[in-house]
Protein backbone atom coordinates (compact mmCIF):
# COMPACT_ATOMS: atom_id res chain seq x y z
CA UNK A 1 0.00 0.00 0.00
CA UNK A 2 1.37 3.39 -0.99
CA UNK A 3 1.06 5.82 1.94
CA UNK A 4 2.62 8.76 0.11
CA UNK A 5 0.47 11.86 -0.22
CA UNK A 6 -0.38 12.92 -3.78
CA UNK A 7 1.80 15.63 -5.26
CA UNK A 8 -0.12 18.87 -5.73
CA UNK A 9 1.12 21.17 -8.48
CA UNK A 10 0.11 24.84 -8.45
CA UNK A 11 0.00 26.82 -11.68
CA UNK A 12 1.15 29.99 -9.92
CA UNK A 13 3.41 30.61 -6.97
CA UNK A 14 1.44 31.32 -3.83
CA UNK A 15 2.49 34.71 -2.53
CA UNK A 16 -0.05 36.04 -0.05
CA UNK A 17 0.02 39.73 0.81
CA UNK A 18 0.64 40.62 4.46
CA UNK A 19 -2.37 41.37 6.61
CA UNK A 20 -2.65 45.10 7.24
CA UNK A 21 -4.48 47.00 9.89
CA UNK A 22 -7.87 48.28 8.77
CA UNK A 23 -10.09 51.00 10.16
CA UNK A 24 -12.60 48.39 11.29
CA UNK A 25 -9.86 46.75 13.39
CA UNK A 26 -9.54 49.88 15.53
CA UNK A 27 -11.82 50.83 18.42
CA UNK A 28 -13.95 53.86 17.52
CA UNK A 29 -12.02 56.14 19.88
CA UNK A 30 -8.70 55.21 18.24
CA UNK A 31 -9.73 55.90 14.66
CA UNK A 32 -7.91 58.89 13.10
CA UNK A 33 -11.02 60.90 12.24
CA UNK A 34 -12.43 60.53 15.75
CA UNK A 35 -9.11 61.53 17.29
CA UNK A 36 -8.88 64.54 14.96
CA UNK A 37 -12.33 65.76 16.07
CA UNK A 38 -11.60 65.15 19.74
CA UNK A 39 -7.97 66.26 20.02
CA UNK A 40 -7.05 68.20 16.86
CA UNK A 41 -4.54 67.52 14.11
CA UNK A 42 -1.51 68.15 16.35
CA UNK A 43 -2.30 64.98 18.28
CA UNK A 44 -2.19 62.73 15.22
CA UNK A 45 0.85 60.70 14.21
CA UNK A 46 2.26 60.70 10.69
CA UNK A 47 0.57 57.35 10.07
CA UNK A 48 -2.80 58.69 11.22
CA UNK A 49 -2.52 61.80 9.03
CA UNK A 50 -1.58 59.69 6.01
CA UNK A 51 -4.47 57.32 6.76
CA UNK A 52 -6.94 60.21 6.70
CA UNK A 53 -5.50 61.38 3.41
CA UNK A 54 -5.76 57.92 1.80
CA UNK A 55 -9.36 57.52 2.94
CA UNK A 56 -9.77 53.78 2.42
CA UNK A 57 -10.72 50.92 4.71
CA UNK A 58 -7.10 49.70 4.71
CA UNK A 59 -5.72 53.22 5.21
CA UNK A 60 -3.93 52.61 8.57
CA UNK A 61 -2.04 49.62 7.16
CA UNK A 62 -1.33 51.40 3.87
CA UNK A 63 0.03 54.43 5.70
CA UNK A 64 2.32 52.19 7.73
CA UNK A 65 3.46 50.41 4.55
CA UNK A 66 4.29 53.74 2.89
CA UNK A 67 6.46 54.92 5.77
CA UNK A 68 8.13 51.51 6.07
CA UNK A 69 8.89 51.48 2.35
CA UNK A 70 10.20 55.04 1.97
CA UNK A 71 11.65 55.43 5.45
CA UNK A 72 10.41 58.94 6.26
CA UNK A 73 8.03 61.67 5.14
CA UNK A 74 10.93 63.48 3.47
CA UNK A 75 11.71 60.44 1.34
CA UNK A 76 8.02 59.95 0.61
CA UNK A 77 7.94 63.53 -0.70
CA UNK A 78 10.48 62.53 -3.36
CA UNK A 79 8.40 59.60 -4.63
CA UNK A 80 7.01 59.50 -8.15
CA UNK A 81 3.61 58.14 -9.07
CA UNK A 82 5.22 54.94 -10.36
CA UNK A 83 7.08 54.43 -7.08
CA UNK A 84 3.91 54.96 -5.06
CA UNK A 85 1.98 52.49 -7.19
CA UNK A 86 4.52 49.77 -6.37
CA UNK A 87 3.09 49.65 -2.84
CA UNK A 88 0.41 46.95 -2.82
CA UNK A 89 -2.95 48.62 -2.25
CA UNK A 90 -1.94 52.07 -3.57
CA UNK A 91 -3.98 52.61 -6.70
CA UNK A 92 -4.22 55.51 -9.10
CA UNK A 93 -6.59 57.47 -6.87
CA UNK A 94 -4.50 57.07 -3.70
CA UNK A 95 -1.28 57.95 -5.55
CA UNK A 96 -2.96 61.01 -7.02
CA UNK A 97 -4.15 62.18 -3.59
CA UNK A 98 -0.66 61.81 -2.16
CA UNK A 99 1.00 63.70 -5.02
CA UNK A 100 -1.60 66.49 -4.85
CA UNK A 101 -1.15 66.79 -1.08
CA UNK A 102 2.64 66.98 -1.38
CA UNK A 103 2.42 69.65 -4.09
CA UNK A 104 -0.02 71.71 -2.01
CA UNK A 105 2.38 71.46 0.95
CA UNK A 106 5.20 72.83 -1.19
CA UNK A 107 3.05 75.67 -2.50
CA UNK A 108 1.89 76.65 0.97
CA UNK A 109 5.51 77.19 1.98
CA UNK A 110 5.97 79.74 -0.82
CA UNK A 111 4.97 83.39 -0.24
CA UNK A 112 1.49 84.46 -1.29
CA UNK A 113 1.27 85.79 -4.84
CA UNK A 114 0.28 89.25 -3.65
CA UNK A 115 3.29 89.57 -1.36
CA UNK A 116 6.45 91.11 -2.77
CA UNK A 117 9.30 89.41 -1.01
CA UNK A 118 12.52 91.39 -0.64
CA UNK A 119 15.80 89.48 -0.86
CA UNK A 120 18.28 90.78 1.70
CA UNK A 121 20.49 87.72 2.12
CA UNK A 122 21.28 84.37 0.47
CA UNK A 123 19.01 82.70 3.01
CA UNK A 124 16.04 84.74 1.74
CA UNK A 125 16.58 83.44 -1.78
CA UNK A 126 17.16 79.87 -0.61
CA UNK A 127 14.00 79.85 1.52
CA UNK A 128 12.01 80.92 -1.50
CA UNK A 129 12.95 77.79 -3.48
CA UNK A 130 13.90 75.26 -0.81
CA UNK A 131 10.38 73.77 -0.49
CA UNK A 132 10.26 73.05 -4.22
CA UNK A 133 13.82 71.89 -4.83
CA UNK A 134 14.89 69.95 -1.75
CA UNK A 135 13.10 66.68 -2.60
CA UNK A 136 13.58 66.51 -6.36
CA UNK A 137 15.41 63.53 -7.88
CA UNK A 138 16.48 65.53 -10.95
CA UNK A 139 18.34 68.83 -11.11
CA UNK A 140 16.35 71.97 -11.88
CA UNK A 141 17.72 75.45 -12.51
CA UNK A 142 15.48 78.35 -11.45
CA UNK A 143 15.90 82.10 -11.82
CA UNK A 144 14.65 84.62 -9.27
CA UNK A 145 13.85 87.93 -11.02
CA UNK A 146 14.39 91.07 -8.94
CA UNK A 147 13.59 94.75 -9.30
CA UNK A 148 15.91 97.64 -8.38
CA UNK A 149 15.04 97.22 -4.67
CA UNK A 150 15.73 93.48 -4.75
CA UNK A 151 12.04 92.64 -4.50
CA UNK A 152 10.97 89.42 -6.18
CA UNK A 153 9.13 89.92 -9.45
CA UNK A 154 8.82 86.22 -10.24
CA UNK A 155 10.63 82.91 -10.21
CA UNK A 156 10.98 80.76 -13.29
CA UNK A 157 12.15 77.25 -14.11
CA UNK A 158 14.56 77.52 -17.04
CA UNK A 159 16.31 74.17 -17.16
CA UNK A 160 15.87 70.58 -16.02
CA UNK A 161 18.78 68.12 -16.08
CA UNK A 162 22.42 67.92 -15.03
CA UNK A 163 24.06 71.34 -14.97
CA UNK A 164 26.70 71.49 -17.67
CA UNK A 165 28.28 74.40 -19.51
CA UNK A 166 27.76 72.64 -22.84
CA UNK A 167 23.98 72.34 -22.50
CA UNK A 168 22.83 75.27 -20.37
CA UNK A 169 21.78 78.11 -22.65
CA UNK A 170 22.70 81.40 -21.03
CA UNK A 171 20.19 83.23 -23.25
CA UNK A 172 17.31 81.24 -21.74
CA UNK A 173 18.37 82.33 -18.26
CA UNK A 174 18.12 86.01 -19.18
CA UNK A 175 15.08 85.83 -21.47
CA UNK A 176 12.52 86.24 -18.67
CA UNK A 177 14.69 88.87 -16.99
CA UNK A 178 14.67 91.01 -20.13
CA UNK A 179 10.92 90.54 -20.66
CA UNK A 180 10.21 91.51 -17.03
CA UNK A 181 12.66 94.43 -17.03
CA UNK A 182 14.43 92.83 -14.07
CA UNK A 183 17.39 94.71 -12.64
CA UNK A 184 19.06 91.64 -11.17
CA UNK A 185 18.73 87.88 -10.91
CA UNK A 186 19.62 85.06 -8.57
CA UNK A 187 20.04 81.60 -10.06
CA UNK A 188 19.47 78.48 -7.98
CA UNK A 189 19.59 74.79 -8.63
CA UNK A 190 19.37 71.63 -6.54
CA UNK A 191 21.65 68.68 -5.94
CA UNK A 192 19.45 65.56 -5.66
CA UNK A 193 22.14 63.90 -3.54
CA UNK A 194 21.32 66.38 -0.77
CA UNK A 195 24.91 67.67 -0.69
CA UNK A 196 24.96 71.38 -1.51
CA UNK A 197 28.71 71.58 -2.14
CA UNK A 198 29.43 73.31 -5.49
CA UNK A 199 31.04 71.33 -8.31
CA UNK A 200 33.56 72.72 -10.85
CA UNK A 201 30.70 72.79 -13.40
CA UNK A 202 28.61 74.92 -11.00
CA UNK A 203 31.44 77.45 -10.75
CA UNK A 204 32.02 77.50 -14.52
CA UNK A 205 28.32 78.04 -15.30
CA UNK A 206 28.15 80.83 -12.72
CA UNK A 207 31.06 82.67 -14.35
CA UNK A 208 29.36 82.45 -17.75
CA UNK A 209 26.07 83.77 -16.36
CA UNK A 210 27.82 86.63 -14.57
CA UNK A 211 29.72 87.68 -17.69
CA UNK A 212 26.55 87.64 -19.79
CA UNK A 213 24.73 89.67 -17.15
CA UNK A 214 27.36 92.40 -17.29
CA UNK A 215 26.89 92.71 -21.04
CA UNK A 216 23.11 92.94 -20.64
CA UNK A 217 23.14 95.26 -17.64
CA UNK A 218 21.43 92.68 -15.42
CA UNK A 219 23.41 91.86 -12.30
CA UNK A 220 23.86 88.28 -11.12
CA UNK A 221 23.57 88.61 -7.35
CA UNK A 222 24.17 84.99 -6.42
CA UNK A 223 24.05 81.34 -7.39
CA UNK A 224 22.45 79.15 -4.73
CA UNK A 225 22.83 75.39 -4.56
CA UNK A 226 20.01 73.68 -2.70
CA UNK A 227 20.52 70.43 -0.84
CA UNK A 228 18.23 68.56 1.52
CA UNK A 229 17.44 71.22 4.09
CA UNK A 230 20.64 73.17 3.44
CA UNK A 231 22.08 75.49 0.80
CA UNK A 232 25.38 76.97 -0.37
CA UNK A 233 25.84 80.51 -1.69
CA UNK A 234 28.62 80.76 -4.28
CA UNK A 235 28.75 84.50 -3.55
CA UNK A 236 29.41 83.90 0.13
CA UNK A 237 31.99 81.25 -0.75
CA UNK A 238 33.81 83.71 -3.00
CA UNK A 239 33.45 81.42 -6.01
CA UNK A 240 32.97 82.84 -9.54
CA UNK A 241 32.27 86.35 -8.19
CA UNK A 242 35.82 87.75 -8.37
Amino acid sequence: MNNQLPLIVYDQEYNPQPQRQRLCDLPAEERPLYRLHQHGTDSLSNIELLALLLGTGEAPGLAQALLNSFGSLHQLARASQAQLRRIHGIGEAQAGRLLAFLELSRRLQAPAAEEKVRITSPADGANLLLPRLRHLEQEELHVILLDTRNRVLATQLVYRGSLNTSVVRIGEIFRAAIESSAAAIIVAHNHPSGDSSPSPEDVAVTRQIGQAGKLLGIELLDHLIIGNGRFTSLKEQGLAFD
